[in-house]
């Protein structure tokens, strides 16, 4: 049996479903019909293209070879229609990847902005927990674009800088601190910190900025949760360091305080992250979008949209 777009279409899907079942409800087709093209497929390629796990399927090596090049003959194939369907308009798909806490706060008026100008486009959404895991589901296919606050390095990728945001130290309005306009390093000596697990781009620039002034912080707890970080130093139970795009609406409301740190500014440049390859033509109308509200992105990130 030759090898079908539909198969390398639902080939994509389970992987990013992770499930059979999933990936049916998703294209409109029984388990039974997914598990059919999948076996068809790996008849056609003679290797197993996924494992069966406890919940669900995941990709083997051969797998994730066979998705790179689904993916590279899929977005080919949607350039092909566009090249003759010039006229038409924009349609496909974008999948977008990014912590929640990002999707949340920047980017969610601006992907409202995409979609009524973009209608016939699909825009979902991916959240992650680190830049490490945005720019790897890019890589394997799993997602088109992505938003990274850490720099990337890949001859596959395209990077393009979108914004600066900027860490501050957060505090209950009850602290002692928040009468503060500026803190010290000293201040933080024996304070109890709130902070992101290891591995998420907030926590890589907590760490470096410790190590940087010699500050063993002592933990409260850690989570991925930005409300939950929230809500604890609003109760006083620890201070944190969050960008003012975080707490934009609890600083506002008088909830949080947000205080600079005498002497040091925690800085991060927010990139938008793309196969370096051509793109499909309603990745590259996304990424284009984006770029063009570079200004409006970075007011909302200082804490000022």
């Amino acid at each position: 049996m030759a090898m079908e777009l539909a198969q390398l279409r639902t080939l994509r899907t389970v992987t990013e479903t992770l499930s059979f079942t999933r990936a049916g409800e998703r294209l409109g087709l029984t388990q039974s019909a997914v598990s059919h093209q999948m076996k068809a497929l790996e008849a056609e390629l003679g290797e197993p293209l996924f494992l069966r796990v406890k919940r669900g399927v995941v990709l083997s090596e051969a797998g994730k070879v066979a998705l790179q090049y689904a993916g590279r003959i899929l977005d080919e194939t949607e350039a092909l229609r566009e090249r003759l369907g010039s006229g038409q308009p924009l349609a496909g798909r974008v999948r977008a990847a990014a912590a929640t806490q990002a999707f949340v706060h920047l980017f969610a008026g601006l992907f409202e902005s995409f979609m009524k100008a973009y209608p016939v486009v699909e825009l979902s959404f991916r959240t992650t927990v680190s830049t490490d895991q945005t720019v790897a589901d890019i890589l394997a296919g799993a997602a088109d674009v992505g938003f990274a606050a850490l720099p990337v390095y890949s001859p596959a990728l395209q990077v393009s800088e979108l914004f600066e945001d900027e860490l501050f130290l957060v505090t209950s309005p009850r602290h002692p601190l928040a009468r503060k306009r500026v803190a010290r390093v000293a201040d933080l000596a024996g304070e109890r910190l709130i902070l992101f697990e290891r591995g998420t781009s907030i926590r890589r620039a907590t760490d470096e900025f410790f190590q940087r002034v010699r500050l063993q912080p002592a933990l409260a707890l850690e989570t991925n949760d930005t409300f939950f970080v929230k809500l604890m130093v609003e109760h006083g139970l620890g201070l944190s360091l969050l960008p003012a795009w975080a707490v934009r609406e609890e600083v506002a409301a008088g909830r949080l305080v947000r205080l600079r740190l005498r002497g040091h500014r925690l800085r991060r440049t927010v990139s938008i992250v793309s196969l370096g390859r051509s793109p499909a033509h309603a990745t590259r109308a996304f990424v284009e979008f984006v770029l063009g509200h570079r200004k409006e992105l970075q007011a909302i990130a200082r804490g000022r949209a």
